[in-house]
Protein backbone atom coordinates (compact mmCIF):
# COMPACT_ATOMS: atom_id res chain seq x y z
CA UNK A 1 0.00 0.00 0.00
CA UNK A 2 1.53 3.28 -1.05
CA UNK A 3 1.48 6.40 1.08
CA UNK A 4 -1.02 8.07 -1.27
CA UNK A 5 -3.47 5.23 -0.72
CA UNK A 6 -3.74 5.83 3.01
CA UNK A 7 -7.06 7.55 3.68
CA UNK A 8 -8.24 8.03 7.26
CA UNK A 9 -11.10 10.51 6.81
CA UNK A 10 -14.06 10.31 4.42
CA UNK A 11 -17.52 11.88 4.17
CA UNK A 12 -20.29 9.76 2.70
CA UNK A 13 -24.03 10.02 2.19
CA UNK A 14 -26.02 6.96 3.28
CA UNK A 15 -29.66 6.21 2.59
CA UNK A 16 -31.63 3.25 3.89
CA UNK A 17 -34.51 1.81 1.91
CA UNK A 18 -38.16 2.80 2.12
CA UNK A 19 -40.61 0.20 3.43
CA UNK A 20 -43.05 -1.31 0.95
CA UNK A 21 -46.73 -0.40 1.18
CA UNK A 22 -49.36 -2.81 2.45
CA UNK A 23 -51.83 -4.35 0.01
CA UNK A 24 -55.56 -3.56 -0.13
CA UNK A 25 -56.37 -6.79 -1.96
CA UNK A 26 -59.68 -8.55 -1.39
CA UNK A 27 -59.86 -12.29 -1.71
CA UNK A 28 -61.34 -13.50 -5.00
CA UNK A 29 -61.75 -16.98 -6.43
CA UNK A 30 -64.29 -19.02 -8.33
CA UNK A 31 -67.69 -19.10 -6.62
CA UNK A 32 -66.48 -16.53 -4.04
CA UNK A 33 -67.19 -13.06 -5.39
CA UNK A 34 -66.83 -11.10 -2.18
CA UNK A 35 -64.08 -12.61 -0.11
CA UNK A 36 -62.55 -10.88 2.85
CA UNK A 37 -59.40 -8.78 2.93
CA UNK A 38 -56.17 -10.67 2.36
CA UNK A 39 -53.69 -7.89 1.60
CA UNK A 40 -50.18 -8.66 2.82
CA UNK A 41 -47.67 -6.39 4.50
CA UNK A 42 -44.96 -4.46 2.75
CA UNK A 43 -41.37 -5.56 3.17
CA UNK A 44 -38.93 -3.50 5.22
CA UNK A 45 -36.46 -1.21 3.56
CA UNK A 46 -32.84 -2.25 3.37
CA UNK A 47 -30.46 -1.34 6.19
CA UNK A 48 -27.01 0.20 5.75
CA UNK A 49 -24.43 -1.61 7.92
CA UNK A 50 -20.84 -0.95 8.87
CA UNK A 51 -18.75 -4.12 9.29
CA UNK A 52 -15.30 -4.35 10.88
CA UNK A 53 -12.60 -5.99 8.78
CA UNK A 54 -9.19 -6.61 10.36
CA UNK A 55 -7.70 -6.99 6.88
CA UNK A 56 -8.26 -3.32 6.09
CA UNK A 57 -5.89 -0.57 7.25
CA UNK A 58 -7.35 2.42 5.42
CA UNK A 59 -10.60 3.99 4.20
CA UNK A 60 -9.19 4.36 0.70
CA UNK A 61 -11.82 2.03 -0.81
CA UNK A 62 -14.51 4.53 0.28
CA UNK A 63 -12.73 7.62 -1.03
CA UNK A 64 -14.91 7.77 -4.15
CA UNK A 65 -18.02 6.01 -2.76
CA UNK A 66 -19.89 9.23 -2.00
CA UNK A 67 -23.42 7.77 -2.06
CA UNK A 68 -24.43 4.44 -0.57
CA UNK A 69 -28.10 3.50 -0.86
CA UNK A 70 -29.93 0.39 0.32
CA UNK A 71 -32.86 -1.10 -1.61
CA UNK A 72 -36.55 -0.37 -1.09
CA UNK A 73 -38.92 -2.95 0.35
CA UNK A 74 -41.47 -4.64 -1.93
CA UNK A 75 -45.20 -4.00 -1.70
CA UNK A 76 -47.49 -6.55 -0.06
CA UNK A 77 -49.48 -8.95 -2.24
CA UNK A 78 -52.59 -11.07 -2.18
CA UNK A 79 -53.13 -14.11 0.06
CA UNK A 80 -51.43 -12.17 2.87
CA UNK A 81 -48.06 -12.45 1.13
CA UNK A 82 -45.41 -10.08 2.47
CA UNK A 83 -43.31 -7.99 0.11
CA UNK A 84 -39.61 -8.72 -0.15
CA UNK A 85 -37.18 -6.89 2.14
CA UNK A 86 -34.99 -4.27 0.53
CA UNK A 87 -31.38 -5.15 -0.24
CA UNK A 88 -29.06 -4.37 2.66
CA UNK A 89 -25.77 -2.56 2.05
CA UNK A 90 -22.63 -3.55 3.93
CA UNK A 91 -19.71 -1.13 4.22
CA UNK A 92 -16.48 -2.77 5.34
CA UNK A 93 -14.19 -0.56 7.41
CA UNK A 94 -10.89 -1.07 9.26
CA UNK A 95 -10.87 -1.56 13.00
CA UNK A 96 -10.70 1.75 14.83
CA UNK A 97 -13.22 3.51 12.59
CA UNK A 98 -15.28 6.18 14.36
CA UNK A 99 -18.65 7.22 12.87
CA UNK A 100 -19.88 10.79 13.30
CA UNK A 101 -23.07 12.56 12.27
CA UNK A 102 -21.80 15.28 9.95
CA UNK A 103 -24.56 17.71 10.92
CA UNK A 104 -24.22 17.45 14.72
CA UNK A 105 -20.63 16.11 14.93
CA UNK A 106 -21.98 13.53 17.41
CA UNK A 107 -20.11 10.24 17.63
CA UNK A 108 -22.64 7.53 16.75
CA UNK A 109 -20.44 4.50 17.42
CA UNK A 110 -17.06 3.00 16.61
CA UNK A 111 -15.96 -0.31 15.14
CA UNK A 112 -13.22 -2.09 17.11
CA UNK A 113 -13.80 -5.83 16.52
CA UNK A 114 -13.41 -8.03 13.44
CA UNK A 115 -16.82 -8.84 11.88
CA UNK A 116 -18.53 -6.40 14.27
CA UNK A 117 -21.70 -5.30 12.47
CA UNK A 118 -23.60 -2.10 13.31
CA UNK A 119 -26.56 -0.47 11.57
CA UNK A 120 -25.75 3.06 10.51
CA UNK A 121 -29.10 3.72 8.79
CA UNK A 122 -32.14 1.57 9.53
CA UNK A 123 -34.56 0.71 6.75
CA UNK A 124 -38.15 1.92 6.88
CA UNK A 125 -40.79 -0.44 8.24
CA UNK A 126 -43.18 -1.99 5.76
CA UNK A 127 -46.84 -0.92 5.87
CA UNK A 128 -49.56 -3.25 7.15
CA UNK A 129 -51.95 -4.81 4.66
CA UNK A 130 -55.75 -4.43 4.91
CA UNK A 131 -56.01 -7.88 6.49
CA UNK A 132 -54.92 -6.26 9.78
CA UNK A 133 -57.77 -3.75 9.74
CA UNK A 134 -60.73 -6.12 9.38
CA UNK A 135 -63.32 -6.02 12.14
CA UNK A 136 -66.90 -7.02 12.84
CA UNK A 137 -68.10 -3.60 11.71
CA UNK A 138 -65.67 -3.21 8.80
CA UNK A 139 -65.31 -6.57 7.10
CA UNK A 140 -63.86 -5.28 3.83
CA UNK A 141 -61.41 -2.47 4.61
CA UNK A 142 -60.08 -0.97 1.42
CA UNK A 143 -57.11 0.77 2.95
CA UNK A 144 -53.68 -0.18 4.17
CA UNK A 145 -50.56 1.49 5.53
CA UNK A 146 -47.86 3.03 3.37
CA UNK A 147 -44.29 2.01 4.15
CA UNK A 148 -42.16 4.26 6.32
CA UNK A 149 -39.44 6.25 4.64
CA UNK A 150 -35.80 5.35 5.15
CA UNK A 151 -33.09 7.42 6.80
CA UNK A 152 -30.89 9.79 4.84
CA UNK A 153 -27.82 11.27 6.45
CA UNK A 154 -24.30 12.49 5.84
CA UNK A 155 -21.74 10.77 8.02
CA UNK A 156 -18.03 11.14 8.64
CA UNK A 157 -15.85 8.05 8.93
CA UNK A 158 -12.65 8.74 10.83
CA UNK A 159 -9.96 6.12 11.32
CA UNK A 160 -7.93 6.05 14.52
CA UNK A 161 -5.09 3.60 14.05
CA UNK A 162 -5.24 0.61 16.39
CA UNK A 163 -1.69 -0.23 17.43
CA UNK A 164 -0.06 -1.41 20.65
CA UNK A 165 2.79 1.08 20.56
CA UNK A 166 2.75 4.60 19.12
CA UNK A 167 6.00 6.35 18.19
CA UNK A 168 5.93 9.98 19.33
CA UNK A 169 8.57 12.46 18.30
CA UNK A 170 9.45 15.56 16.34
CA UNK A 171 9.87 15.34 12.57
CA UNK A 172 13.11 13.65 11.59
CA UNK A 173 13.57 12.03 15.02
CA UNK A 174 14.25 8.65 13.41
CA UNK A 175 10.86 7.02 13.93
CA UNK A 176 10.58 5.63 10.39
CA UNK A 177 14.09 4.20 10.58
CA UNK A 178 13.30 2.51 13.89
CA UNK A 179 10.11 1.03 12.49
CA UNK A 180 11.96 -0.31 9.46
CA UNK A 181 14.54 -2.18 11.59
CA UNK A 182 12.06 -3.51 14.17
CA UNK A 183 9.49 -4.71 11.65
CA UNK A 184 9.12 -5.65 8.01
CA UNK A 185 7.41 -2.34 7.26
CA UNK A 186 9.02 -0.18 4.58
CA UNK A 187 8.20 3.43 5.43
CA UNK A 188 9.48 6.29 3.33
CA UNK A 189 12.73 7.53 4.89
CA UNK A 190 14.72 10.66 4.08
CA UNK A 191 16.75 13.30 5.91
CA UNK A 192 14.14 16.06 6.05
CA UNK A 193 11.13 16.84 8.26
CA UNK A 194 7.68 15.39 7.58
CA UNK A 195 8.88 12.46 5.48
CA UNK A 196 6.08 10.52 7.17
CA UNK A 197 2.78 12.06 6.11
CA UNK A 198 0.63 9.03 6.87
CA UNK A 199 0.75 6.48 9.73
CA UNK A 200 2.90 3.44 9.02
CA UNK A 201 2.13 0.18 10.81
CA UNK A 202 4.50 -2.68 11.40
CA UNK A 203 4.34 -6.00 13.24
CA UNK A 204 7.22 -6.66 15.62
CA UNK A 205 8.03 -10.36 15.79
CA UNK A 206 8.79 -11.39 19.35
CA UNK A 207 9.83 -14.63 21.04
CA UNK A 208 7.73 -17.82 20.85
CA UNK A 209 5.90 -16.59 17.73
CA UNK A 210 4.32 -13.70 19.60
CA UNK A 211 4.05 -10.21 18.16
CA UNK A 212 2.78 -6.69 18.71
CA UNK A 213 1.89 -3.77 16.43
CA UNK A 214 3.87 -0.53 16.39
CA UNK A 215 2.83 2.64 14.55
CA UNK A 216 5.09 5.35 13.19
CA UNK A 217 2.85 8.41 13.11
CA UNK A 218 3.52 11.80 11.45
CA UNK A 219 5.96 13.88 13.49
CA UNK A 220 4.52 16.27 16.02
CA UNK A 221 5.49 19.93 16.16
CA UNK A 222 4.95 22.56 18.82
CA UNK A 223 1.39 23.81 18.39
CA UNK A 224 0.05 20.56 16.93
CA UNK A 225 -2.83 20.53 19.42
CA UNK A 226 -4.04 23.79 17.83
CA UNK A 227 -3.83 22.24 14.39
CA UNK A 228 -0.43 23.59 13.28
CA UNK A 229 1.58 21.45 10.89
CA UNK A 230 -0.15 18.08 10.60
CA UNK A 231 -1.88 18.87 13.91
CA UNK A 232 -4.95 16.80 14.69
CA UNK A 233 -4.20 14.62 11.69
CA UNK A 234 -1.35 13.19 13.75
CA UNK A 235 -2.76 13.39 17.26
CA UNK A 236 -5.95 11.41 16.77
CA UNK A 237 -3.95 8.33 15.79
CA UNK A 238 -2.16 7.97 19.13
CA UNK A 239 -5.35 8.00 21.23
CA UNK A 240 -5.69 4.23 20.84
CA UNK A 241 -2.09 3.21 21.49
CA UNK A 242 -1.60 1.32 24.76
CA UNK A 243 2.01 2.49 25.15
CA UNK A 244 3.69 5.65 23.89
CA UNK A 245 7.32 5.52 22.86
CA UNK A 246 8.88 9.00 22.94
CA UNK A 247 11.77 9.11 20.53
CA UNK A 248 14.30 11.91 21.10
CA UNK A 249 17.58 12.01 19.13
CA UNK A 250 20.84 12.11 21.07
CA UNK A 251 21.91 15.24 19.15
CA UNK A 252 18.84 17.23 20.25
CA UNK A 253 19.69 20.66 21.65
CA UNK A 254 17.81 19.93 24.87
CA UNK A 255 16.40 16.43 25.39
CA UNK A 256 14.40 17.49 28.43
CA UNK A 257 12.78 20.45 26.65
CA UNK A 258 11.95 18.38 23.57
CA UNK A 259 10.26 15.72 25.71
CA UNK A 260 8.28 18.36 27.66
CA UNK A 261 7.02 19.95 24.43
CA UNK A 262 5.84 16.58 23.14
CA UNK A 263 4.11 15.85 26.43
CA UNK A 264 2.51 19.29 26.50
CA UNK A 265 1.00 18.88 23.03
CA UNK A 266 -0.50 15.53 24.00
CA UNK A 267 -1.98 17.00 27.16
CA UNK A 268 -3.55 19.92 25.28
CA UNK A 269 -5.16 17.57 22.80
CA UNK A 270 -6.40 14.96 25.28
CA UNK A 271 -5.30 14.95 28.97
CA UNK A 272 -6.21 11.24 29.24
CA UNK A 273 -3.19 10.39 27.10
CA UNK A 274 -0.93 11.30 30.02
CA UNK A 275 -2.21 8.17 31.78
CA UNK A 276 -0.71 5.88 29.15
CA UNK A 277 2.48 3.95 29.76
CA UNK A 278 5.54 5.88 28.51
CA UNK A 279 9.01 4.88 27.42
CA UNK A 280 11.65 7.44 26.48
CA UNK A 281 14.14 6.27 23.87
CA UNK A 282 17.28 8.23 23.01
CA UNK A 283 17.94 7.45 19.35
CA UNK A 284 21.11 7.91 17.28
CA UNK A 285 23.14 6.98 20.37
CA UNK A 286 25.91 5.46 18.23
CA UNK A 287 27.32 9.00 18.04
CA UNK A 288 27.89 8.97 21.84
CA UNK A 289 31.05 7.60 23.44
CA UNK A 290 30.91 5.83 26.81
CA UNK A 291 31.96 8.91 28.77
CA UNK A 292 29.33 11.15 27.20
CA UNK A 293 26.66 8.50 27.60
CA UNK A 294 27.50 8.17 31.32
CA UNK A 295 27.15 11.94 31.75
CA UNK A 296 23.80 11.89 29.98
CA UNK A 297 22.55 9.04 32.16
CA UNK A 298 23.27 11.05 35.30
CA UNK A 299 21.32 13.97 33.88
CA UNK A 300 18.45 11.81 32.59
CA UNK A 301 18.08 10.00 35.94
CA UNK A 302 17.38 13.40 37.47
CA UNK A 303 15.14 14.57 34.62
CA UNK A 304 12.98 11.49 34.07
CA UNK A 305 12.34 10.34 37.61
CA UNK A 306 10.26 7.16 37.55
CA UNK A 307 9.97 7.12 33.74
CA UNK A 308 11.97 4.38 32.01
CA UNK A 309 14.44 5.43 29.32
CA UNK A 310 17.03 3.69 27.18
CA UNK A 311 19.62 4.34 24.47
CA UNK A 312 19.39 2.80 21.01
CA UNK A 313 20.77 3.16 17.52
CA UNK A 314 18.64 1.94 14.64
CA UNK A 315 21.46 2.28 12.12
CA UNK A 316 24.08 0.53 14.29
CA UNK A 317 21.52 -2.03 15.55
CA UNK A 318 22.27 -1.18 19.18
CA UNK A 319 19.80 -1.79 22.01
CA UNK A 320 17.00 -3.08 19.75
CA UNK A 321 16.61 -6.46 21.47
CA UNK A 322 16.44 -4.74 24.85
CA UNK A 323 13.88 -2.29 23.43
CA UNK A 324 11.60 -5.09 22.24
CA UNK A 325 11.90 -6.81 25.64
CA UNK A 326 10.97 -3.61 27.44
CA UNK A 327 7.99 -2.87 25.18
CA UNK A 328 6.71 -6.43 25.55
CA UNK A 329 6.97 -6.16 29.32
CA UNK A 330 5.10 -2.84 29.35
CA UNK A 331 2.35 -4.11 27.05
CA UNK A 332 1.77 -7.18 29.20
CA UNK A 333 1.52 -5.05 32.33
CA UNK A 334 -0.99 -2.80 30.54
CA UNK A 335 -3.09 -5.75 29.32
CA UNK A 336 -3.17 -7.17 32.86
CA UNK A 337 -4.49 -3.84 34.15
CA UNK A 338 -7.23 -3.79 31.49
CA UNK A 339 -8.28 -7.38 32.31
CA UNK A 340 -8.73 -6.43 35.95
Amino acid sequence: MTEGNFVDYVKIYVSSGKGGKGSTHLHREKFIEKGGPDGGDGGRGGHVYLVGNKGLWTLFHLKFARHIKAGHGGDGGSDRSTGHDGEDKFIEVPLGTVVRDKETDEILFEITEHNEKRIIAKGGKGGLGNWHFRSATNQTPRYSQPGLTGIEMDVILELKVLADVGLVGFPNAGKSTLLSVLTSAKPKIADYPFTTLKPNLGIVAYRDYQSFVIADIPGIIEGAAEGKGLGHYFLRHIERNATLLFLVPADAKDIREEYNILLSELEKYNPEMLHKERLIVISKSDMLDDELKAEMKTELDETFKGIPYMFISSVAQQGLVELKDKLWQMLNIESEKESK
